[in-house]
């Protein structure tokens, strides 16, 4: 009896482990068919309903993924003209052309997929706008590309969100108010001496009086350099393995694919992969140093004021909630700054420079007010607050090269909530995009002459430059504006200033004019100029 009893336990164990198994199984297959199935459909219906069409999915865990590689596959690259021709500036035709491709087919407004992400393409002006206006924290950067970024940018201010990312937000934006950022002008200006000296020298040194040079390279120093001295209290020598881990990451991580979702399998120990997390560590190891000298300066000399001292501050103040894991918050954040606030404004220097050698009329005539309004280009110019808002021929100049070569290419949001944009209502869990250079050309924007270079169009402002304002976005757009615009127009504007004041500058023939996102965009084989002094 006890036998048969002991095996009708076993038996109604056995059952209840299966039971188990069972309901475990079909609430894991229930959650993958909402995640991959119902979702997606749910999000596509809503759009469709408002008139919203695009290409059909093709698989349930595909979506559009086989045509999108099917169309970047038969793209080809800008060829590089002929030296002595003019460079071309559609060099964004070969960049996301399956956003384009449809852009034609459907529309200012449309949807496709990535698996099981659903996205949402707007080019339309007035939503655009709209998106401008749009301040709820329910809209920010998208989840998933958060993750995918995480070894370069943590979960720092340019990535973060919600409550975070306002906290961040707030913190840093006030290191960038016109107020502290004139207290840097001197350090702008004395780093972009040393690049300036070190030309003249090479320039004399050669037999030619002509030398040439990989200008992004020696632009990334100096805009190394000021931001580290401006923000964190040292120079680029000390920055310097950190400016290089950086890079390399960058580069480890610039894929396309990245952007929309694609399959990456980055959690598996693939030699990419693991290239990746070890220079992750790397930087974040190099960053500790900076942040213990800090610390133990601090407490021989007394309180810094920079950015890294009030990151630092507000990382050891128990009261924030969002400065819980201290080693995070100071890491992120100094990552977030050193990307930011070099890469960006040098590529854009190095980019108007290379306009400026095609376009020598308007070098003359940026050098010819330099001159004017600074003094003898061979004297220290006279640069500062009152000076530098003189400088309009620059500036629409620089605003020009940002609209033909911004560093951002891709705008990219992500709905946290159902909100509304104009008459359309964007449901929760979409998301947005916008490829910037397309629209930074499109000739209902900017007219017939979209395609050119004419600074000219700036001169009455970025306002008065075409139909829609709220198209011009190398800066981004709305509450993710960014912070350091003011610093970074500052600093443009310094370093250019100098550089033409002193140097004439052509193309080289060796320079290969083709532009490849890396996260950014980048001259793919340097930006190489010829450059002698100005007589």
């Amino acid at each position: 009896m006890r036998e048969n009893e002991t095996e009708m336990d076993g038996t109604a164990k056995l059952e209840l482990w299966w039971s188990v198994i069972l309901i475990i199984i079909s609430a894991a297959l229930m959650r993958v068919c909402e995640v991959m199935w119902l979702k997606p459909r749910r999000i596509r219906s809503k759009l469709s309903k408002q008139g919203i069409g695009g290409p059909k999915p093709t698989s349930i865990l595909h979506g559009n993924i086989q045509e999108m590689s099917k169309i970047q596959s038969m793209a080809t690259r800008t060829i590089p003209p002929p030296l002595g021709q003019v460079v071309s500036h559609d060099w964004y035709l070969s960049t996301f052309p399956y956003l384009q491709k449809w852009s034609q087919e459907y529309g200012s407004v449309y949807m496709y997929s990535t698996g099981n992400k659903q996205h949402l393409y707007i080019s339309q002006p007035d939503l655009l706008k709209e998106l401008n206006l749009h301040k709820s924290l329910a809209l920010g950067r998208p989840t998933y590309l958060t993750a995918a970024t995480e070894p370069m940018l943590g979960n720092g201010v340019i990535k973060a969100n919600g409550e975070s990312w306002a906290y961040q937000r707030k913190l840093i934006a006030s290191e960038f108010f016109l107020h502290k950022v004139k207290g840097t002008l001197g350090l702008m200006e004395e780093s972009t001496m040393a690049m300036v000296e070190a030309w003249e020298k090479h320039i004399t040194e050669s037999e030619e009086g002509v030398v040439d040079i990989t200008v992004d390279e020696d632009m990334k120093s100096v805009s190394a350099d000021i931001i580290s001295k401006a923000c964190f209290g040292s120079s680029y020598v000390q920055g310097k393995q950190i400016f290089e881990k950086l890079r390399a990451l960058q580069e480890a991580m610039s894929k396309p694919s990245m952007l929309f979702g694609l399959p990456q399998f980055r959690f598996l120990p693939t030699k990419g992969n693991r290239a990746i997390w070890r220079l992750k560590e790397e930087v974040d190891s190099f960053i500790h140093r900076v942040v213990k000298a800090r610390q133990e300066k601090r407490q021989q000399d007394g309180k810094s004021e920079d950015l890294l001292q009030m990151i630092l501050d507000a990382a050891n103040n128990d009261s924030q909630k969002h400065a819980s894991k201290t080693d995070h918050f100071i890491v992120d954040n100094c990552k977030n700054i050193y990307f930011a606030g070099h890469e960006t404004t040098a590529l854009t220097a190095s980019w108007t420079l290379m306009l400026l050698a095609l376009y020598p009329e308007w070098q003359e005539c940026v050098r010819a007010e330099i001159s004017k309004i600074c003094g003898d280009p061979l004297q220290t110019c006279r640069l500062d607050l009152d000076t530098i808002p003189q400088l309009k021929t620059l500036t629409m100049v620089i605003q020009e090269s940002m609209r033909l070569y911004g560093p951002a290419i891709i705008m990219a949001r992500e709905a946290f909530a159902d909100i509304k944009l104009g008459d359309l209502v964007v449901p929760k869990g979409i998301h947005i995009w916008n490829l910037i250079p397309v629209l930074h050309r499109d000739p209902e924007i900017w007219g017939v002459d979209a395609g050119e270079f004419k600074p000219e169009r700036f001169a009455n402002g970025i306002t008065e430059a075409s139909k829609y304002p709220q198209a011009y976005m190398p800066f981004g757009y709305g509450t993710r504006l960014c912070i350091g615009q003011t610093f970074a127009m500052l600093e443009l504007k310094i370093i250019l200033s100098l550089c033409l004041s002193r140097f004439s500058f052509s193309i080289s023939p060796k320079y290969c004019h083709s532009p490849m996102y890396k996260m950014l965009l980048m001259p793919e084989h340097g930006m190489r100029l010829l450059v002698k002094k100005v007589s």
